[in-house]
């Protein structure tokens, strides 16, 4: 039965990644991935969304009539997005206005509701917990790799701490402006999707 978790946990990490083999969420990543710190939140927030929603929308999936699952699942989905947001707002006001209507948007993103409705409204209660546990961790997993990429290349810095030294900037190192722009961030993704289109193909 551990195995049985464990499986589903990982598809979502590994297999059946949101980001790199669904192509989902892709909005999101392009947006909050400047800075490591708006990127974990985000990531985080999406987890603890997705976590959650599948675990109530499976616990209520046979007494929400068909013809207004949807609603029903977005009037959950907005429940702990408000939640969420509350709290950032309370305890992490900063990367709360970083981070903007990004947190309000987790409410139609297709990661949530595509795995509500492929997966919550089907399986039981703690599977649907551990599905969005995993793809939440592989949605955050690709956004932590390309933050720290674009953070580092495009500002010398982690995570708000510098870490290329000065005297580099005083020789000619600079910056890489591009990595703080969309099409930056669009590089970095399609680098990480084919990295790991490959180790599985190597792997088989």
């Amino acid at each position: 039965m551990k195995n049985k978790y464990y499986s589903i946990i990982t598809e979502g990490i590994f297999s059946n990644n949101p980001v790199a083999k669904q192509v989902l969420g892709i909005c999101s990543a392009l947006a909050v991935t400047v800075k490591f710190k708006t990127a974990f939140v985000m990531g985080f927030s999406l987890t603890f969304v997705m976590m959650f929603s599948g675990l109530t929308i499976s616990l209520l999936r046979n007494l929400i009539p068909r013809n207004i699952r949807i609603i029903a699942e977005l009037i959950i989905i907005a429940t702990l997005v408000i939640i969420i947001d509350q709290v950032l707002k309370a305890y992490l006001y900063d990367i709360s206005k970083q981070l903007s209507v990004f947190i309000g948007l987790i409410i139609t993103n297709c990661i949530v509701m595509g795995r509500a409705e492929s997966y919550a409204l089907m399986n039981k209660p703690f599977e649907s917990f551990c599905d969005g546990l995993g793809n939440g961790i592989g949605y955050s997993f690709i956004l932590l790799v390309v933050a720290f990429i674009r953070e580092l290349l495009g500002s010398g810095s982690i995570a708000g701490f510098k870490v290329i030294p000065d005297y580099l900037y005083k020789i000619g190192y600079q910056d890489m402006g591009l990595m703080l722009l969309a099409p930056g961030a669009f590089i970095v993704i399609g680098l990480i999707v084919w990295l790991m289109n490959s180790f599985e193909k190597g792997t088989k």
